[in-house]
């Protein structure tokens, strides 16, 4: 009987790690849960170990390791918590794959450390490689790990160059939906509400990436990742507009020719695809139906009034710690608008004045993608304050 492919989630309880979770019971003949951690999320987390029954849970915030030991007590499940007991979980020869599906600059440590043990990526958290794109791919190249990704724009562009890898990509298009506030200007954009901006069109995610989505950050992360994932040039990578989220991204070959990758609006198709690649499994999942659909539309997307997507194609033209600085100063502002300390549209303003204070560090290394994170929360901190 072939061995169960070993799956640890990093990050269980967001919209990645519970839809994970999902797949993984319905091939329970095919995957091992071993592992499952949380930052904070203890009640559900509780809740996961006890439904999904994982060798291992690991509470990113040690002040809670007290509840989630006693809450599971009963159950023959290892509980640890911190950070370092999260690197160290990782370990486990038991472990094949990592499915990183932490949000945020969070993820780039657990990452470093299952790529040094030589695990396989699935990969959800695109902070990673937008804090240290240089850092991790050298890192994956040199332990032979294989980097899957997760989000459905990259799932789409890795799906289109099965059998298409030893053909140069001229051109990669990235779609998005455009958000909610898709065609507003910027004076539109200085009235919208918490509420507005947490209500996307097409996917349900967690509210971080809901208002990543909304200022097309999401979709300048995904530009950055973009370009370390495939090995392109900035100018290689293009964003279109597309409100249905049917097409999840195009590739554009040497020759002219284009490829699709196409379907409903689902994250569990790309997170199954990362875990069980070469392989596609047989889902419920379902079907498009093109008379559901019979217009796609495509639009230009407005880089004057969403300057973040402008200011991650910035970030990727000076490389360094400038992306570092980028993602660090809107996660600052992303938590401040959310807890009602500036307007949705004082984020791009958090960013665009952190951006310019970044360093030119060429040939950055750990350390300095760590203090480079530091030193831009401090300044995104400062202007969020006067932003108040």
């Amino acid at each position: 009987m072939q061995r169960k492919k070993g799956i640890a989630i990093l990050g269980s309880t967001g919209s990645i790690g519970t839809q994970a979770l999902e797949v993984i019971e319905n091939y329970s003949n095919y995957f091992s849960l071993e592992v499952i951690t949380a930052g904070k999320n203890v009640d559900l987390l509780i809740e996961q170990a006890k439904k999904y029954k994982p060798n291992s849970v690991v509470i990113g915030d040690e002040r809670l390791y007290s509840h989630l030991r006693e809450s599971l007590a009963n159950d023959d499940i290892h509980i640890y918590a911190g950070e370092d007991a999260m690197c160290q979980v990782i370990e486990s020869t038991e472990i094949d794959t990592v499915l990183t599906a932490m949000v945020g600059y969070a993820g780039l440590k657990p990452t470093i450390k299952a790529i040094e043990e030589k695990k396989t990526i699935a990969l959800a958290n695109k902070e990673t490689l937008v804090v240290a794109g240089d850092l991790i791919t050298k890192l994956a190249k040199e332990n032979g790990v294989n980097i899957y990704p997760v989000d459905s724009e990259h799932s789409a562009i890795f799906q289109c160059l099965v059998g298409e890898f030893h053909n140069p990509i001229e051109k990669i298009y990235l779609t998005a939906s455009g958000g909610p506030f898709r065609g507003y200007s910027a004076e539109q954009l200085g009235q919208v509400s918490k509420h507005q901006a947490l209500k996307h069109p097409n996917w349900s995610m967690g509210a971080k990436i809901t208002i990543d989505s909304a200022s097309l950050m999401n979709k300048g992360l995904e530009v950055i990742e973009a370009k370390w994932l495939f090995g392109l040039q900035p100018e290689q990578i293009d964003v279109i507009v597309h409100p249905q989220s049917i097409i999840h991204s195009l590739i554009q070959f040497r020759d002219g020719s284009m490829k699709a990758q196409m379907g409903l609006p689902d994250m569990k198709l790309p997170i199954q695809y990362a875990l069980t690649y070469p392989d596609r499994f047989e889902t419920s999942f379902p079907r498009f139906n093109f008379m559901d659909y019979p217009n796609l539309t495509f639009e230009k997307a407005d880089l004057k009034v969403f300057r973040n997507l402008n200011l991650a194609y910035e970030a990727m033209h000076q490389n360094g710690v400038v992306a570092c600085y980028l993602n660090a100063a809107n996660e600052m502002a992303v938590d401040a608008f959310l807890n009602d300390k500036i307007q949705f549209i004082d984020i791009f303003e958090v960013n665009e004045e952190t951006l310019v204070r970044a360093p030119k560090i060429l040939s950055p290394t750990y350390e300095d993608y760590v203090s480079s994170d530091m030193e831009a929360r401090k300044i995104a901190a400062e202007i969020c304050k006067k932003l108040n």
